[in-house]
């Protein structure tokens, strides 16, 4: 009688790695190098004098290993030993064959300053932010877009255990690799900013000070009960910013008064700390929801519902998950589950190259989204990035020449657009009813 197999245990971030690196694709090393070309590099200056000059003799420059670490997420490389062996055969991206030692990648990923790679990552989030069309987002939020200068979505995720299988490191099997807070637009998903510390327990507000600054005026940020903090919610209407989060529970308010309510909803202009000492200074808005049989109170300083209606502020918590998605994509399906040097200076450089990719094949998925004309939260980011082997293939076979209609005229077999759960239906179908039923 066989014996049934155990079932896997451990963190699902952490699955098998793959052992072969994917084929190059010219549409996005061309997408990489319109973003990315080594004149990016060029106003980047580490230092002055004679440091500046030893560091442009090196062979491992900043261009090259932007194009080595893109490459490594990119082609889903297994490791630094075979990034150069595929050096040695046939170079990566702008770079052209060069022989080097996987201890000298090694070497450069630990010494390199994190400030090149930060400015690198700044600039290209900000290239692909003036290419971002406001057709992305849908025609039910245009409005909102338009009247708020910025909607994002921030929260951290702490990067588990991550196997190291460097021989310097080979005492130790498991290490902690720190903890990121990332920043993404609310509607089109792309990442704004990034924050690391090797500090794995580090709490969220850890970053305030970070997220409240680079906010804009007029701006709206969402965020979960690890930043509930009072003095922070009256930053945000000191400075002219908008939040949106939830009330934490057991909290004291009082009501000043009520904006509009129905059989399944309130909207109420609040003030908190009714028994502290410090109490929140600025009122806030109170709108709370009926689920079943179960009541959800989001709280936002938004407080004209001319700008934000309740039923939006409602939505707009929801959309919280978007970032949570993001996190999930980029460990488990883009590597950054596992790391490639054992210190925290190459798994900083490590994140910036993984959310830079993260965001070219997030335009890719809004592109793909405006040909099937589907919003882009119904595109399959995993499955785009896996049909992209898939059009290498057929590149090859001379059955295809352009990404986007490629993907489109095989969508189906690819299950790019995302089927609708029955629980997501009915959830949506009962949104609809309630807020029908209050109006």
């Amino acid at each position: 009688m066989s014996k049934k197999r155990p079932a896997r245990k451990g963190n699902p971030d952490l699955r098998q790695q793959k052992h072969l690196p994917a084929p190059p694709i010219e549409q996005i090393e061309q997408q990489l190098f319109s973003l990315l070309s080594p004149t990016s590099f060029k106003p980047l200056k580490l230092c002055s004098g004679k440091d500046e000059k030893k560091l442009r003799e090196r062979i491992l420059t900043l261009p090259v290993m932007m194009a080595v670490v893109l490459s490594l997420v990119y082609r889903q490389i297994p490791g630094i030993r075979e990034v150069g062996r595929i050096l040695s055969e046939e170079g990566l991206l702008w770079v052209e064959r060069i022989e080097v030692s996987a201890q000298a990648i090694s070497k450069r990923l630990q010494t390199l300053p994190i400030k090149l790679f930060t400015q690198i990552f700044e600039q290209v989030i900000a290239r692909i932010q003036s290419q971002t069309q406001l057709t992305a987002i849908s025609s039910d939020w245009q409005p909102v877009s338009q009247r708020l200068t910025a909607i994002w979505i921030a929260d951290g995720s702490t990067l588990e255990a991550l196997r190291r299988k460097l021989k310097a490191l080979k005492d130790t099997d498991k290490t902690v690799a720190g903890k990121i807070m990332m920043v993404v637009a609310a509607f089109t998903h792309q990442p704004v900013a990034t924050w690391y510390t090797t500090n794995s327990k580090a709490n969220d507000k850890t970053w305030c000070d970070q997220l409240l600054e680079r906010l804009p005026v007029g701006g709206l940020l969402i965020f979960d009960l690890g930043f509930f903090k009072f003095p922070w919610f009256d930053e945000f209407t000191a400075t002219k910013k908008f939040f949106v989060t939830r009330l934490r529970e057991k909290t004291a308010y009082t009501v000043v008064r009520c904006l509009s309510s129905g059989q399944f909803y309130r909207d109420e202009i609040i003030t908190m700390g009714e028994y502290r000492s410090h109490p929140c200074k600025h009122p806030v808005r109170l709108v709370s929801v009926l689920w079943g049989a179960t009541w959800y109170y989001y709280l936002t300083n938004v407080i004209d519902p001319q700008i934000l209606s309740a039923q939006q502020v409602c939505e707009l918590y929801r959309r919280r998950w978007r970032v949570e998605d993001a996190f999930l994509l980029t460990k488990r399906l883009l590597g950054l589950a596992y790391i490639w040097v054992g210190d925290s200076n190459g798994v900083q450089i490590q994140i910036l190259a993984t959310w830079i990719f993260y965001a070219v094949l997030n335009q890719l998925c809004t592109q793909v989204a405006s040909a099937l004309n589907q919003p882009l939260d119904r595109i399959s980011t995993e499955m785009v990035f896996r049909g992209l082997y898939h059009f290498s293939q057929a590149v090859l076979r001379g059955d295809a020449s352009e990404v986007v209609s490629y993907l489109v005229e095989r969508q189906k077999l690819f299950g790019l657009v995302k089927t609708r759960r029955k629980r997501h239906r009915e959830i949506d179908a009962y949104t609809q009813q309630i807020w029908a039923l209050s109006s």
